[in-house]
């Protein structure tokens, strides 16, 4: 597949250059080492997020042996339970029904009344930076603000939060291509973990209710239907994981770019007002979440090829924001891009619930740091994760 290759160091470093020989081949693409079928161009990406002929999941219509693939192995059932349970794993009816639910409990009131909160915590947490003179943005910023902020919604006590990020961390890691055995055993731990955790606070939400996510979700209910426990439970981890992984990410992938990108980094210094746009252009510049997977539930065609029931489409937001049919001159980083009609929050049914959420955190972390650190500037390179699907940096050390 030429340059494509996830494993690679050099593409994970930059890997618009091998999207943009992946466009230019066609359409789609069978990708051999993870059998799945590669989709890099914008239009057909949207589109096939809206296509019900794909699913996250394919076992709310086939067993394993019917839908042609082998059940996972037993000693990863508690993390297949946990996510397996949450909505972005679902289809309709039940990704309806809780989608439906949740949204009772995450109205845009909901985050709005939060926006004080975020916006005192990001000033307090880049004051802390710049009191130390700088430091790793990652660890000061970009992570403490958006696991303070889900947390804060959740109902989850102060003293409780030290292993929501570890936990999510090990979660996510199998949400990679092909993981490790050793990967697969962490997350099951952490979801064992985290399971218990959420058992205990709920059961004590049910007994105190607050003014909470997790007191909402219980209280939930309509037309009869309600959340099962599991449900709740899969909800709860979906939320922080969802809610801080591409936060994090898209916090140090942006201002790394703009370090690369000073033209870029004055211009927003100088102007304020394009913190909007700057968000919105940085998630598609260097995109956190790069591929996004869907089950084949019914045989398509794309230009000509026949994708069979069964088969795995991965659909390439990275690429698909790189695509010069939709954005002019892709590879300029350019914060007043008028039209931006990234992919970055997902398409349809799963769209992301939390990026009314996601978008505030950004505006906020970015411009206290314009604000309280106008000088903050790059100390060293930043190590790239050795991830591919959850893109992202190991850290990114500032001076300010």
């Amino acid at each position: 597949m030429g340059a494509f290759d996830p494993w690679d160091p050099a593409f994970l470093a930059d890997p618009y250059p091998a999207y943009a020989e992946l466009r230019a081949r066609g359409r789609v693409q069978y990708f051999e080492p993870t059998n799945q079928w590669l989709v890099p161009r914008h239009a057909d990406v949207s589109a096939l997020l809206r296509d019900r002929r794909l699913g996250r999941t394919y076992q709310h219509r086939f067993t394993h042996e019917e839908f042609g693939r082998t059940a996972p192995p037993a000693e990863h059932e508690p993390f297949h339970t946990l996510n397996d349970h949450g909505m972005l794993d679902l289809e309709p009816p039940d990704h309806t029904r809780i989608r439906r639910l949740v949204s009772k409990a995450f109205t845009p009131r909901t985050v709005e009344r939060l926006k004080p909160y975020v916006t005192q915590l990001a000033g307090e947490l880049v004051d802390r930076l710049v009191g130390a003179g700088g430091g790793d943005l990652l660890a000061e910023v970009a992570e403490p603000l958006p696991v303070a902020v889900i947390a804060e919604m959740l109902g989850i006590p102060e003293a409780d939060r030290a292993p929501l990020r570890p936990w999510s961390a090990d979660i996510c890691g199998m949400y990679e291509l092909s993981p490790s055995e050793e990967t697969a055993r962490k997350a099951v731990r952490a979801s064992v973990e985290f399971t218990e955790y959420l058992r205990e606070l709920i059961a004590l939400r049910r007994k105190e209710p607050g003014d909470d996510l997790i007191s909402g979700l219980i209280a939930a209910h309509d037309e009869g239907d309600r959340l099962t426990e599991q449900e709740m439970i899969s909800t709860a981890v979906l939320l922080l994981n969802a809610g801080h992984e591409a936060t994090v990410n898209s916090t140090v992938n942006g201002w790394y770019a703009l370090f690369r990108n000073p033209g870029q980094l004055e211009a927003l210094r100088a102007d304020h007002s394009l913190v909007p746009s700057a968000v919105e252009e940085l998630m598609r510049y260097d995109t956190p979440l790069q591929l996004f997977e869907r089950w084949v539930l019914d045989e398509i065609e794309i230009d000509g090829t026949t994708i069979p029931r069964g088969a795995e489409i991965a659909m390439l937001f990275g690429s698909a924001n790189h695509d010069p049919d939709v954005f002019a001159d892709p590879g300029r980083l350019d914060l007043t891009r008028a039209e931006n009609p990234h992919i970055s929050f997902s398409a349809g049914i799963h769209y992301c619930i939390g990026a009314p959420l996601a978008r505030i955190e950004l505006a906020a972390s970015m411009t206290a740091l314009l604000e309280r650190a106008p000088t903050l500037s790059l100390a060293a390179e930043p190590q790239r994760k050795p991830n591919f699907v959850i893109r992202g940096l190991e850290g990114l050390s500032v001076s300010v």
